[in-house]
């Protein structure tokens, strides 16, 4: 198999925490050839420990001849900007999220990709994540019946005060975090046929609590398709009771859970007496009750590298190498950016 010789650019929580750890992990496939950071002293430190070429820039890094995809892991606000001088230097490019933050950046990204031939592919790698596969395929089953409403929640109580707390390098909730629950969430409207992202009514509260710096750690969006369900969005950072990440109701049933177990419950109406309007005084004053036949599963979620890093840049070498077609497209997470910017607008 012949590896993709590959240049990291950022080596914050991300780039080495994420990226270089994982081609550590996939030296078959994948060959680290060269890192780079603002900070010389971290690049320099990264360098040594991995036995790789450092240097201070994304200039520097994508004039390495050897090197064919640059990871862009940089602050949010240079994504786009080191993206498109990667793949004008003739690199393939994997861009850390947020895709850009606005359509504007992500079309500058997929013009000059296309010009390059060359791909720029959207890190969502929790689009791989083993509960929300999970959940698209019970949904799409229909056990649940028709979806009414979902929440999908990020809850903690904590402070935070670094650089991603600041709206000048494009910090905040909503472009740290929210970019991987956008995508599961539009990803669920798509099971049911809804992927117009102008087509949904939105609703956000963006407010910053606890976080030292301007943007918005406690955000809640709701979306809502007059032909499909209602979903909530939440991240607080003031939750001392944080509740699932999952909670799904239906007509037939429902669905809660967290990224490590989810469970299940439903009913088959069709075993069940119908129940037309009956307009009769009860005969003890009572509500209407019925015993229901509950069916009921559990479901335990493998989470780690094989399934979230593993398999998207397994899948990624398949289309650099094979010209497989890609998993995560730029015009998937396009979508994905246009509901970031209504959210914030």
């Amino acid at each position: 198999m012949e590896r993709i010789r590959v240049g990291v650019l950022g080596l914050g929580r991300s780039g080495y925490g994420i990226h270089c750890k994982a081609f550590e992990k996939l030296q078959q496939t994948y060959e680290l050839v060269a890192v780079a950071d603002i900070n010389g002293v971290r690049a320099a430190e990264t360098g040594r420990e991995l036995g790789v070429t450092a240097v201070t820039s994304v200039e520097e890094l994508v004039a390495i001849p050897e090197i064919e995809l640059i990871v862009v892991s940089s602050y949010n606000r240079d994504h786009a900007r080191n993206a498109v001088t990667a793949l004008e230097a003739g690199k393939h490019v994997v861009c850390e999220k947020p895709f850009g933050l606005s359509v504007v950046e992500v079309d500058s990204m997929i013009v000059v990709a296309k010009a390059a031939g060359k791909l720029v592919v959207p890190f969502q790698n929790r689009r791989y994540e083993d509960s929300y596969v999970k959940v698209k395929e019970i949904i799409s089953s229909g056990v649940l019946g028709k979806i009414v409403h979902i929440r999908i929640a990020q809850h903690g109580f904590g402070r935070r005060w670094d650089w991603q707390t600041l709206s000048e390098f494009g910090g905040g909730q909503l472009h740290n975090n929210g970019p991987h629950i956008l995508d599961q969430a539009l990803g669920l409207y798509e099971t049911v046929g809804v992927d117009n992202v102008e087509s949904l009514e939105i609703w956000s509260d963006m407010r910053q609590t606890l976080a030292s710096g301007d943007t918005a750690d406690h955000v809640r969006a709701t979306l809502r398709h007059p032909e499909a369900f209602t979903l909530d969005i939440e991240f607080a950072a003031t939750c001392p009771y944080p509740q699932d990440k999952w909670l799904v109701m239906g007509t037939s049933g429902g669905l809660k859970g967290t990224s490590n177990k989810l469970e299940w419950k439903w009913v088959d109406w069709r075993t069940h007496v119908a129940r037309p309007v009956e307009c009769a005084s009860t005969p003890d004053r009572s509500y209407n009750h019925e015993n229901l036949e509950w069916q009921s599963a559990s479901y335990e979620c493998e989470e780690g590298f094989e399934r979230l890093q593993g398999a998207f840049y397994s899948d990624l070498w398949h289309s650099i190498r094979q010209g497989a077609p890609l998993t995560v497209t730029p015009a998937s997470v396009r979508k994905r950016i246009r509901l970031l910017e209504r959210i914030r607008e």
